[in-house]
């Protein structure tokens, strides 16, 4: 018996799969999204062609069905597009959440990141909706006008589709697609009037946020989209439950380390502060999270592959493996890829074992500072890195609980599938317990001479 379908609007490929009353996936079908012309630093594709591939992948996942399941629908968070409310075309490409237009509006705007980070508890980054919109606009007065008329509308991916699927009669977005835009105040769960004036961006055109959960929107294919939330968002709910003794570790092209905040719980300073999903109660879900920069560009030129977790902790040298700036909670572009020592003289998988320490390091120090918060009980580890045994068991290694390896490869489609059809979250986990293979002590040891390394260039770029 089929409980939903969902929809997976991914950067690279667009996926849709059953779920069973079991709450595990079958049927997956999947093509490549719409390839991305890059421009310097603009990202954009063609967002008919998108709709028109979702569509397809959609209806083919559906074929399988053989009836008409609640929908689930999980999104790249802040590639956005403007469109024509009349005809319903695009007048922008779709606007990838990679694309860099958003820098200009980060710096005009640096003194005011405190209250942005206060409403949204989000850092300013040209990654989100607000900042590049906020070019867009710049660049052609004219659509502000139509958009403040009611001519155009603009929207995050979710709220174009949405708005297609249903004929233009929803131009909605939930809550935690708008809590990713920086124009969203976190603790009211509205779009804010202050932030709005601040990107120069009418809230009069924003979409209106819905929960992520008991949507109940008749599609004009004959199914009901019931939930609706960001891709990280869906991975966590496919991943770990609902409190506060469980956290995340994606490690992938970049990373990130999140876990649940417990009621009235609120975030150490530097992380971010994630709604993850609205329930149809109008219950906000939050969770902490710290990040990790460019790791996987970080070991691309070494061969990653081949350490082993004996190699750990042979050299007497520190480092930091992230070379477009250290992520929260620290936010310092001036510290990237370092080294304690110069490392001319080593061999390549030297070097490797060497980034590879600088994030298991990176990741138990925020495990460690969640765990001193709230205690933790498990970790689990997903994205493609995880798969290294020597990352795995690095990690296992330097925290004090339990270390678990995700096997579900479809995190994101599953927890969508999972809210669309009211499952509890990670009600079907596949994970496995990494086992501790330790001869000596010498890479918690070494941990602890990275973290005085690690604070004394903090301090020192700080001074």
């Amino acid at each position: 018996m089929i409980s939903a379908i969902a929809l997976d609007l991914g950067t690279t490929s667009i996926k849709a799969g059953l779920l069973d009353h079991a709450g595990a996936l079958s049927n997956i079908v999947a093509l490549p999204a719409p390839s991305l012309v890059v421009d310097g630093g603009r990202y954009e594709s063609d967002a008919l062609a998108y709709a028109e591939t979702a569509e397809q992948v959609l209806g083919a996942c559906l074929a399988q069905a053989g009836s008409a399941p609640p929908l689930g629908l999980c999104s790249q968070r802040s590639s956005f597009l403007i469109w024509d409310r009349a005809s319903g075309q695009p007048l922008t490409p779709l606007i990838s959440w990679q694309d860099n237009r958003g820098a200009a509006s980060c710096e005009a705007l640096r003194d005011s990141e405190n209250l942005i980070r206060d409403f949204t508890g989000l850092r300013l980054t040209p990654y989100y909706f607000a900042p590049k919109l906020r070019v867009v606009l710049q660049d052609h007065p004219e659509w502000r006008k139509r958009l403040e008329r009611g001519e155009l509308l603009a929207g995050t991916l979710d709220t174009f589709l949405i708005w297609r699927w249903t004929g233009g009669q929803h131009h909605v977005t939930d809550a935690s697609m708008a809590a990713r835009t920086l124009l969203m105040d976190i603790r009211q769960r509205q779009w804010s009037p202050a932030l709005c004036d601040l990107f120069a961006i009418p809230l009069s055109m924003l979409p209106r946020i819905e929960p992520s959960a008991g949507l109940n929107l008749n599609l004009r294919n004959g199914l009901n989209l019931q939930a609706s939330l960001g891709d990280q968002s869906a991975a966590l709910i496919a991943s770990t439950a609902d409190g506060s003794t469980e956290a995340l570790v994606n490690l992938g092209t970049g990373g990130f380390v999140i876990r649940y905040l417990a009621e009235g719980e609120f975030t150490r300073d530097g992380y971010l502060r994630t709604l993850v999903w609205q329930d149809s109660k109008l219950h906000s879900h939050l969770a902490i999270e710290g990040t990790l920069n460019s790791i996987a560009a970080a070991l691309a030129p070494y061969p990653a592959g081949e350490c082993r977790v004996q190699y750990l902790a042979a050299e007497d040298i520190y480092c930091l493996a992230e070379p477009s700036g250290l992520g929260a909670p620290y936010f310092r572009n001036d510290i990237g890829l370092r080294f304690s020592q110069p490392v001319e003289r080593l061999a390549p998988r030297q070097i490797a074992v060497l980034l590879l320490e600088g994030i298991i390091f990176r990741v138990a120090r925020i495990l460690e500072e969640f765990h001193h918060q709230h205690a933790l009980e498990r970790v689990y580890l997903s994205g493609g890195l995880s798969e290294l045994a020597c990352l795995q068991q690095g990690v296992a290694q330097c925290v004090p609980f339990e270390v678990y390896r995700l096997l579900q490869k479809e995190s994101s489609l599953q927890g969508a599938a999972l809210l669309a059809a009211g499952m509890a979250p990670a009600c079907h986990r596949e994970a496995e317990k990494v086992a501790v293979v330790r001869t000596d002590n010498s890479l918690p040891e070494k941990y602890l001479r990275w973290k005085d390394w690690f604070d004394a260039l903090l301090n020192a770029r700080t001074a």
